[in-house]
């Protein structure tokens, strides 16, 4: 199950743009204050909403009027489009907006069409607060069937209509969907390593250490292939163990061959932390369901780019939708020709582009140029801050 296409209307710099046709590897690229980010935190405003509520997700933001974008009154919108279990195109809206002073979902939907040509099923149809869902979903397409609707009323009307029925199995396309945001996973910046139990890196990668123990426990072949590539890509490196402290703490060892006693995560440097955690992230026998990481090149030798790339790209095809933000041309290098959109910014919003509808591009990679030279030549219009 992954997004297919994606379309913000009214947030930050997102006055309207259209993200189609999604891959599984999606690579974005553009200049300071283009949006990148913005792109990012749609989706981790997604999951806020439906961890909390959108009156949450919205006032970690500064707010309504901080949010909706520039000149505009709202009402902020979100649309994705995604595949689900059954193969069909299933579309989720939702629009906020400010009554009487409050932060409310103005309108919720989850729907998908019959046939080519069908009226679609609203699966779920909600506006502030109250609405309906469809509940004999399990006989869709069935010859002669009539949707059956039951109504619902929320305690509240900045709460998604998804986070409560989804919970339910006899909504099994609005569970998905719930299912799909709470897997995502938003990258962060530099982990600590505290003490705890985990299966899956956090967002904040706070959790390195008690992750490593686990695939070392439960996936020593996923922890092999770790300590292989880190051994390849890092001088001296020979291995990484996770340790118990006598207060109960797990702290990360690295072992370098030129010393008898190995190094805590601390005294190691920045760029030994982030490829350790990358590759954490990339080799989980259970990939997220959407991965999106800004700037992975930060604090890596240049030359390991290229392998990073076909990791993110390995790893989406074992099932994992990946996005990924880079400044980097090396890693540009890597990418192909449909899997890279660039931002620009026109007139203080945000312009999508997609690198395989350009035919100037199309022609240079065809003669044997590579995407990051041509974009640090200025070919990406827009994409630069010159």
């Amino acid at each position: 199950m992954r997004i297919e296409n994606l379309e913000i209307r009214n947030y930050r710099l997102f006055r309207h743009v259209k993200l189609r046709h999604l891959p599984h590897l999606t690579i974005v690229v553009g200049a300071n204050g283009s949006g990148k980010s913005t792109l990012f935190d749609v989706f981790t405003f997604l999951k806020d909403a439906l961890t909390h509520n959108v009156a949450v997700a919205v006032m970690r933001r500064g707010g309504f009027e901080e949010l909706v974008s520039r000149g505009s009154d709202g009402p902020i919108g979100i649309t994705v489009q995604f595949r689900e279990s059954g193969g069909r195109l299933a579309t989720y809206i939702l629009e906020i907006t400010l009554q009487e002073g409050r932060v409310v979902v103005a309108r919720e939907v989850l729907r998908y069409r019959r046939g080519q040509y069908g009226r679609p099923w609203h699966l779920v149809d909600f506006r502030s607060g109250e609405g309906s869902a469809i509940t004999n979903e399990s006989v869709y397409g069935q010859e002669g069937v009539k949707e059956e609707r039951e109504g619902f009323k929320l305690d509240d009307s900045s709460v998604l209509a998804i986070k409560g029925l989804g919970q339910f199995q006899r909504f099994r396309v609005v569970s998905e969907f719930r299912s799909l945001i709470e897997n995502w996973h938003i990258s962060a910046a530099r982990p600590s390593v505290e003490a705890g139990y985990a299966e899956h890196l956090s967002t904040q990668r706070d959790d390195l250490a008690q992750v490593a123990q686990y695939l070392y426990q439960r996936h020593p072949e996923c922890f092999e292939r770790v300590l292989r590539a880190m051994s390849d890509r890092i001088p001296g490196v020979s291995g990484v163990e996770a340790k118990p402290t006598v207060d109960g703490r797990l702290v990360l060892r690295f072992r370098d061959d030129a010393f008898r006693d190995p190094f805590i995560a601390r005294f190691v440097s920045d760029g030994t932390i982030k490829m350790f955690a990358c590759l954490i992230l990339l080799y989980d026998p259970r990939p997220h369901l959407l991965l999106a990481v800004e700037e992975p090149e930060n604090q890596l030798y240049p030359d390991l780019l290229l392998e990073l790339i076909e990791e993110f790209r390995e790893y989406a095809r074992r099932g994992g939708q990946a996005f990924v933000s880079t400044y980097s041309p090396l890693f540009l290098n890597g990418a192909e020709l449909n899997e890279v959109y660039w931002f620009a910014k026109e007139n203080g919003f945000t312009r999508v582009r997609r690198a395989s509808t350009d035919q100037l591009l199309k022609q240079l990679l065809d003669e044997g140029d590579k995407l990051g030279t041509l974009w640090r030549q200025g070919l990406f219009e827009g994409a630069s801050p010159r």
